[in-house]
């Protein structure tokens, strides 16, 4: 096993991924496994590059170059030359005629076309001051507003830039053959541009907490689902009443998780049906690219059309407000049991399929927040079918429900003001979503965290039965409104949705084609990544704006619930405190990714979420 060359805390050049450009790093841990370096810019950012991509300070000391038109003399006479003579040229001390030399004026000139030819990429990398700055994660003096520019640069190739290119990579030979080798290697990297192979390693900062933290976590949430239900179906739902706890046999029902387990499964069948494109998420850090089928909105008409078929066949669904509870229970139990399999199939995961937030060591850490990145059964993806598919398009269906039981309860022949409100605010959110599918491929929940029991908790129980906690509440206790008010809380819902789908929008179309020119008017900061940020819009406005609308959307769905009782405002209240805590962990991951580039960001945009408030 070859040793390592370059010790943990020594200062190095490290080259720039997919440039020619070399900057001062550090080196912080060198993995034995994938025989890679993690080192720290100045700016902040670390990566992992090879041993043959970072070179000793010493290296770099000036040189005085030597010219490509020496004479015969000098040439013949330098060292570098006497062990790769070219096949053309003529043995030492023998005179070249004429027409030799004007051959080889020919083939030289013929050369240099081949390998102008050969390294059209390596013209890309200019070492002026902007891209200096631009590299190393320092912003330029102004934002650029204009993407096709990207496109532009590449088209520019001076002259100058092509002989300083030939110059360092000529055809000459070196010192050596293996430093003549070691160039053409590095040569077809660039050529071919391929992203380094990050290995993840050991994760070192725990948020939730901790193991500690995490390990709460994991009993305080089924207890607040449980007592959240509880208190909804008492007379007077205020937070100083308790509930009684109900007998424990009275939880479970083998038919009810039967009937659980069968929606799973039809949402799955539904998932797995050919209908609807194919479409690639955003790079690993192995750099492959996972495919996903987006026909989420298929499933939900599929879904609706099959409780037509219910109704039609006067199946009542007042079956789910009857055992809601029962069903939470079940639901709760098949997290937890897709929570350990979960965690014992990710065992045997290669190291680059785990999660980079997942990947602690500990048993309970890595167990709540997910060691796997993407599990999956084939070509099924459990995550990405358990964050839209059966909680999400559950929440509709028990929403539906609690309507109807309303109506029944209280024998009205058509459904409350209040509920009506409820139920389209939410219809409506949850068809956006599967509307908009493909841009959950985007978020924290698919790139970064690993699918555990946060995940399948939340997809599966927290979703469906506590973001209809305003139904359910409005069945056992109704809320008469005025069509003004109605009018207001409407007009507040489609503002908070304007915010909302706008915002992410033009997050994800920048995303995926920064290039577009209908985005040519939005202006952004460049970082290290050769990502932007954005600083016109709604992304100039606050930095979280879809978060801003998600919160306004919140308030909208409790006010039809009035103010007799804050139970039904536990969505908001939840909701503010998990955007703020998933703020705080953006902010976070963005000033390790982006450096220096975030905090100029940070500058032009100073709010968080709400403005001039926080």
């Amino acid at each position: 096993m070859p040793s390592r060359k370059f010790a943990d805390g020594e200062v190095v050049m490290g080259r720039w991924p997919g440039s020619v450009l070399y900057y001062e790093v550090q080196v912080t841990s060198y993995d034995d496994v994938a025989h890679l370096y993690t080192v720290k810019y100045k700016d902040g950012t670390e990566l992992a590059l090879k041993e043959s991509d970072i070179r000793s300070q010493s290296s770099f000391k000036h040189r005085k170059s030597q010219s490509s038109s020496s004479s015969p003399s000098r040439r013949s006479s330098s060292r570098s030359r006497s062990r790769s003579r070219s096949p053309g040229r003529p043995a030492k001390g023998r005179r070249r005629s004429a027409s030799q030399s004007r051959d080889l004026k020919d083939d030289k000139k013929k050369t240099i076309q081949e390998t102008s030819l050969a390294l059209p990429v390596l013209v890309l990398f200019k070492p002026s001051e902007n891209n200096t700055k631009r590299y190393n994660g320092e912003p330029e003096s102004t934002e650029k507003n204009d993407t096709s520019c990207i496109i532009l640069e590449q088209k520019l190739k001076p002259d100058l830039e092509i002989k300083r290119v030939l110059e360092q990579y000529s055809l000459r030979s070196r010192k050596d053959d293996k430093k003549k080798e070691e160039i053409y290697s590095e040569k077809k990297t660039f050529v071919a541009v391929k992203p380094i192979e990050k290995v993840p390693t050991k994760t070192k900062e725990l948020e939730f907490g901790g193991r500690i933290g995490t390990f709460m976590l994991i009993l305080l949430l089924p207890a607040t689902v449980f007592y959240l239900l509880l208190m909804c179906k008492q007379d007077d739902p205020s937070l100083l009443n308790f509930p009684p706890l109900p007998a424990l046999e009275s939880l479970w029902d083998w038919r009810v998780f039967g009937v659980f387990l069968l929606w799973f499964l039809l949402q799955a069948v539904f998932s797995l049906l050919p209908i609807g494109k194919v479409v690639e998420g955003l790079p690993l850090s192995n750099g492959r690219k996972l495919q996903y089928r987006i026909n989420g909105l298929y499933a939900f008409i599929l879904t609706a059309a099959a409780l037509g078929i219910l109704l039609y066949f006067q199946i009542e669904l007042h079956y789910l407000y009857d055992h809601f509870m029962q069903f939470a229970v079940s639901a709760a139990a098949f997290s937890l049991a897709l929570s350990i399999y979960l965690y014992v199939r990710s065992l045997k995961a290669p190291e680059e399929e785990l999660a980079p937030g997942g990947n602690s060591g500990y048993f309970i850490y890595d167990f709540f927040t997910g060691h796997e990145l993407n599990p999956r059964i084939g070509s099924f993806d459990l995550k990405y079918f358990c964050e839209l598919r059966p909680g999400l398009i559950g929440w509709v269906v028990i929403n539906l429900a609690m309507l109807l039981a309303e109506m029944k309860i209280h024998n009205l022949s058509v459904p409350s003001l209040s509920m009506i409100l409820v139920n389209s605010f939410q219809l409506l959110y949850v068809v956006d979503a599967l509307w908009n599918e493909e841009a959950i491929l985007t978020t924290m929940d698919i790139t970064h965290d690993g699918f555990g029991f946060m995940l399948a908790f939340g997809d599966l129980v927290w979703v469906p039965f506590v973001y209809s906690l305003q139904a359910f509440y409005l069945v056992g206790h109704p809320t008469t409104i005025t069509w003004p008010v109605a009018a207001a809380i409407t007009v507040l819902n489609c503002i908070g949705y304007y915010i909302f789908r706008s915002a992410n929008s033009q997050k994800n179309n920048f995303r995926r084609n920064p290039a577009d020119p209908k985005l040519a008017n939005l202006k952004f900061i460049p970082t290290a990544t050769g990502k932007g940020l954005l600083v016109t819009g709604w992304w100039g406005f606050v930095r979280h704006p879809n978060y801003l609308g998600d919160i306004i959307m919140a308030l909208a769905w409790s006010l039809p619930c009035g103010f007799n009782h804050i139970l039904p405002y536990f969505y908001v209240i939840y909701f503010i405190c998990l955007l703020v805590h998933r703020e705080a962990r953006d902010e976070h991951h963005c000033k390790q990714k982006y450096g220096l580039a975030w905090e100029r960001y940070c500058q032009r945009v100073p709010y968080r979420i709400f403005p001039y408030i926080y």
